[in-house]
C-alpha cells in the first residue's frame, strides 16, 4: 500500500492541526496505522495507532487527551487530530501501516510508510 500524510503546517501553541494518511493500492481497511514524528536531529517515536478493526487506538503519554486517531474506511483515510499543540510537537510526521496489526508502537512494525509532512508549533 502506497501512503500520503498531509496536513502539516505553522501553527501557533495552543492551535490544531489534522493529519490524514491517504492509502492506495490495497484497501485501507485491513491495515493498521500508525504515526510516528521526527524532531531534529532524534529518533522516531510513536505517536498513536489504531489497529485494523479500528477497535483499539493507542498513545504515546505525551500526547494522550490532546490527540486523537480516527479513520475514516469510506475514504480510504487515517487522520490525526492533534489539539493543544505545543512547541515540542514540532517534528516531520510519518504515517505507516501494517497488514491486519494491532497497532504497534515500535517502527519495526509497519511495512509500509508515507514521506512525512512537517508540523511547527510556534510559542
Amino acid at each position: 500500500v502506497q501512503l500520503q500524510a498531509s496536513g502539516g503546517g505553522l501553527v501557533q501553541a495552543g492551535g490544531s492541526l489534522k493529519l490524514s494518511c491517504a492509502a492506495s493500492g490495497r484497501t485501507f481497511s485491513s491495515y493498521a496505522v500508525g504515526w510516528f514524528r521526527q524532531g531534529p536531529g532524534k529518533e522516531r517515536d510513536f505517536v498513536a495507532a489504531i489497529s485494523w478493526t479500528s477497535a483499539s487506538t493507542y498513545y504515546a503519554e505525551s500526547v494522550k487527551s490532546r490527540f486523537t486517531i480516527s479513520r475514516d474506511n469510506a475514504k480510504n483515510t487515517v487522520s490525526l487530530q492533534m489539539n493543544s499543540l505545543r512547541p515540542e510537537d514540532t517534528a516531520v510526521y510519518y504515517c505507516a501501516a501494517a497488514p491486519y496489526g494491532s497497532g504497534s508502537r515500535l517502527t519495526s512494525g509497519y511495512a509500509s510508510w508515507g514521506q512525512g509532512t512537517q508540523v511547527t508549533v510556534s510559542s
